[in-house]
Formats: structure tokens, sequence, C-alpha cells
């Protein structure tokens, strides 16, 4: 056989395999190489080590490139990624590549889409630019800095026609979904008052400069927010464990109003049926009278921010007419009791069932559809989360039109909040 047969036939043999069925070609669990999905991870930090090896540990899944513009980041990061991968399927994926700057990632075109796992400011303008290249996105809670930010994400989603999943990870934990669904469902009645137990706004950012450490692009790290003197506690150095603390200040972040409450005021709103809308009217808090802050729906539904069993932390409260849900990560609390083991009939509201956040990312973008927490979810749960920050800094009722997302009689003041300002050069699309 000359050489031109010998490959006109290996073709052709090549064509044949490739529409043999897949037990045939290694059981259920085998992977066709047209069935990857190749990730790129923008962030490098505790998050961010956190998401990539769980990403690459998916059989569908690999984690081909990382950025992040402290470089000491890159092959810590890079190392962990190897290890999961080669405990998940046998074989580390070798060749990941490294970049200080996202925009030259999104050149690459073997990346599919991109996980976003940056500081809250950085969120709109990497997820535009990723849709822009064509890249599908999984991008950190809360989903944006802004609600004009949020709704510029929104729309270059659309545009673009990309998928988008926000990482409010507790839509795919059993328990949260058990409670929105007794909610729906009316098993406790008609809802009067939720209560939602998370952290306080931001502050100002106050820190005293530092050394700069060399490995370190500070520019790159501010990117579009205000300069501010380096500080360790906006990002720390490698040998320092834990989530560092940008989120504290409103330059970088939204404190644990939008930090927590990007996952427990999520939960409400999905309970209550509101992932399309928000609560109409906000009234700031009054502590000499011991009153929270209180925000009202249009159905007539009160939600206030405050805690209510200080010792569990981060939860949400459902009160109704016939019982109360309490829920957390870590309890399930009804009256009656009964209900925490109630089997929700066929016949009945369900909602969205994932129970695996990451693996609902991947389904989605190879079916093309809508996963469980989409651009519109986190933008209404982000924009939620930064109203509450807007009524604190004001200090006074706000009356908000959540279809036009504008605060009503005029209110320049506020409705000036709901942009982020940006330094020169630095101009959002969409």
């Amino acid at each position: 056989m000359n050489r031109r047969n010998f490959i006109k036939n290996g073709s052709l043999s090549l064509a044949a395999l490739t529409i043999l069925p897949r037990n045939v070609l290694g059981g259920n669990n085998f992977i066709a190489p047209s069935d990857q999905i190749n990730l790129g991870l923008i962030g490098c930090g505790a998050q961010g080590r956190g998401l990539g090896p769980t990403f690459a540990s998916k059989p569908e899944a690999n984690v081909i490139a990382l950025v992040d513009c402290e470089s000491l980041r890159l092959p810590f990061t890079q190392d962990l990624i190897e290890k999961a991968t080669e405990k998940a399927k046998g074989q580390a994926f070798k060749g990941i590549k490294l970049y200080g700057d996202y925009k030259e990632m999104l050149a690459n075109q073997d990346i599919d889409a991109v996980i976003i796992a940056t500081p809250d400011h950085w969120h709109a303008f990497m997820t535009i630019d990723a849709c822009k290249a064509g890249k599908d996105v999984y991008v950190e809670k809360p989903m944006s800095h802004s609600i004009e930010e949020g709704r510029a994400m929104a729309n270059a989603v659309k545009k673009y026609e990309r998928i988008l999943q926000v990482g409010n990870m507790q839509r795919s934990w059993r328990n949260f979904r058990q409670a929105c669904e007794l909610v729906r469902n009316g098993y406790i009645g008609d809802i009067k008052e939720v209560k939602v137990s998370v952290g306080p706004p931001p502050v100002k950012y106050n820190l005293t400069g530092q050394p700069l450490p060399k490995t370190l692009n500070w520019e790159r790290w501010i990117g579009p927010a205000p300069m501010n003197p380096y500080n360790e506690e906006l990002i720390f150095p490698l040998e320092r464990r834990g989530f560092p603390n940008w989120r504290e200040y409103k330059e970088y972040g939204g404190g644990m109003v939008c930090d927590w409450g990007a996952h427990m005021f999520d939960i409400a709103q999905w309970a209550l049926g509101m992932d399309d809308s928000g609560p109409v009217e906000f009234i700031p808090a009054n502590p000499k009278k011991q009153q929270p802050l209180t925000m009202r729906y249009a159905n007539g539904i009160i939600m206030t921010h405050e805690p209510f069993r200080k010792a569990d932390g981060n939860a949400v409260r459902f009160i109704g007419t016939d019982g109360v849900i309490d829920i957390s990560r870590s309890f399930l609390d009804t009256i009656p009791a009964k209900l925490q083991d109630q089997v929700i009939g066929d016949n009945e509201i369900k909602l969205y069932h994932s129970d695996d956040h990451y693996s609902d990312f991947l389904d989605a973008m190879k079916k093309r559809t809508q996963p469980i927490s989409t651009v519109e979810v986190g933008h209404r749960t982000a924009s939620l989360c930064q109203l509450v920050n807007i009524c604190y800094e004001l200090d006074r009722p706000l009356q908000w039109d959540p279809v036009r997302e504008q605060f009503l009689f005029y209110d320049a003041e506020a409705n000036n909040l709901r942009s982020t300002p940006y330094r020169e050069g630095f101009r959002l699309n969409e």
C-alpha cells in the first residue's frame, strides 16, 4: 500500500470509528474528545483554588489555562489542578498555560468557557469580554458589583448567545430546594414575613499602605476600581490561608450583605418566586427602636435584614400563616416538624433540580440550555443585595421600580448609586 492510499484508508477508518456506539469505545464512562470542555480559570485565590480542581475533576472538563496578577499563585494552582485531575481521571492534564492578563487568555481558541473567581469589581468587565470572545462563563457570586453592571452582563449574555452560570450553589443543595418548594406549595400557608440573617454592609477603604510584593501586579489587581495603596488584607500572601478581606470594602466588594446575601437573599427570592423581580420599598434600620432594615414586595410580603439565630449565622426564616421554616447550610428546621421530610408530589410545584452546580453548568453548555442560576437570576439577587447597601448608605426610605430598575420620584442621589465609578481608561460596554 502506498502512502497516499494508506492515509486515505486510515482516514476512512477513523471516520468510521467516530460513529461507533459509546459503549463499544469504552463503556458508559468513556468521554470522546469532542465531548471535552476546555476551561480557563481567571483568579487563583482561595475561591479559584477550590473551583479549579473541582471543575478539573469532572469527566467532561479540562482546565487548560490559568490567569492571575500574582505570579506565585499560578504554579501553585497548576499543581493543585494536576493532582486533582490525576486523582479523578488517572492522568494529570499537562500543558496548562499560565497568563498574567485575562485578555491574552481569551484569545486562546482552545478555551470553551472561563471560570471567573476574582474580586467583585472585575466580574462585569471579564464576563462581557468573555462573551465577546465566544466563551461561556461561570462567574462567582455576587455576580456584579453594581446594578448597572448586572444589567450590562445580562445584555451581553443575550447578545452573544452565551451560557452563564452564577456561583449561587445553594440552589443545587437538597435542603434549600426542599425549603423553597415547601414555601412555593403553601405548606406553611401564606408568607407574611421573611428574615434574612447575613453580615453588615461594606465600609470605605481605610487600610494603610504596605510594601508591594514584587510578584504582584497591583495595577492589574485594581483594574477599573479606585486606586488605593496595597495591603495584604486585600490579597493574602500564598502562605496565608482563608478568604481575603477585600469583600469588606465598597470599592472592591459589597460587604457581607453582598457576599453572604448573594446566597441567602437568593434563596429568599427563589422561594418567593421573585427571580425576575424584587422588593419595591426599602425602609432603613432604626437601631434606637431596634427596627431592622425592612423591604416590602408589591404583594405585601415583608423581608428584613436581621440576625434571628445569632449562633447559627447566615440563614433565612420564612414565616407563614400556618408555620415557620428556618434554613441554612447547617439546618432545616420546620414548624410543623414533619415538613422537613415532606415529599413534594408530582402534581405540585417543583423547582429546577440540580445536585451538582458545576456539572449543571457543563451540561447546560453541551445542551445550550439555561442552567439553574442564570445571568438574570444572578443579576436580580445581586441587585437586591446592592439595594440593601444603598439603603444603608443613604439611611432613608427608598421606592424601587424592579421593572425599569430605577428609584422612583426622580431620586437622582439614589439612582446615581446604581453604578460604580471607574478609573480613567475603563468603560463598561453593553
